[in-house]
C-alpha cells in the first residue's frame, strides 16, 4: 500500500474505481510530469447522490461534502494513469463548478471541501491554486464537479 493510500486508510477513505467517461474523453491524461483530470462529479458506486442546485436543492453543507467525493475521485483518476499517488510532487490547481441558484454566491465555501481533501491526504503537496466557479447546470444536474492539474515526480 502506497504511502497516500495509507493515509487515505487512516482518514477512514478507500480509493473509488476510476468513474467511467460519460463522453468522449479520458478521465485523466498525463503530458510530461502533469497530470490532468477530466471534471469528477460525485459519482458514489456510479450514481449520484444528489442533484439539484446548491442554494435551492442541495446545502453548501451537502455541496461542501460532495466536492470531498470529486475530489477523491480525481485522485482515483491521477492514479489510473500516474500508477502511484506517491508520485504526486504537489497539487498545482483545482478547478470547480458549483451548479448555483441564482442568489447563491458560497462557491468558494463549497469548494473548501476538496481542498481540504487534498490537504488532509497530500498534507503540503495538496497545496494549491484554485478557482470556484458558479454555473447554471452541470452533467446530469450534478451540483459539484471538480477537475485537478498535479506535477508528478519522475519515475
Amino acid at each position: 500500500m502506497s504511502a497516500v493510500e495509507a493515509r487515505l486508510h487512516e482518514l477512514g477513505l478507500t480509493l473509488p474505481a476510476v468513474v467511467p467517461p460519460l463522453a468522449a474523453y479520458q478521465p485523466a491524461v498525463q503530458s510530461g510530469v502533469y497530470v490532468y483530470t477530466a471534471g469528477q462529479l460525485p459519482m458514489v458506486e456510479g450514481k449520484l447522490p444528489v442533484t439539484g442546485k446548491v442554494g435551492a436543492e442541495v446545502t453548501a453543507e451537502e455541496a461542501k461534502d460532495l466536492a470531498r467525493i470529486c475530489a477523491l475521485n480525481a485522485l482515483a483518476a491521477v492514479k489510473s494513469v500516474a500508477g502511484d499517488l506517491d508520485r504526486v510532487a504537489r497539487v498545482v490547481k483545482v478547478v470547480g463548478f458549483v451548479a448555483s441558484a441564482t442568489d447563491f454566491t458560497g462557491q468558494p465555501g463549497v469548494l473548501n471541501g476538496a481542498s481540504e481533501l487534498l490537504g488532509e491526504v497530500l498534507g503540503d503537496k495538496g497545496v494549491h491554486a484554485r478557482s470556484a466557479v458558479g454555473v447554471a447546470v452541470l452533467p446530469l444536474d450534478a451540483p459539484v464537479e471538480v477537475e485537478i492539474q498535479v506535477e508528478l515526480t519522475q519515475a
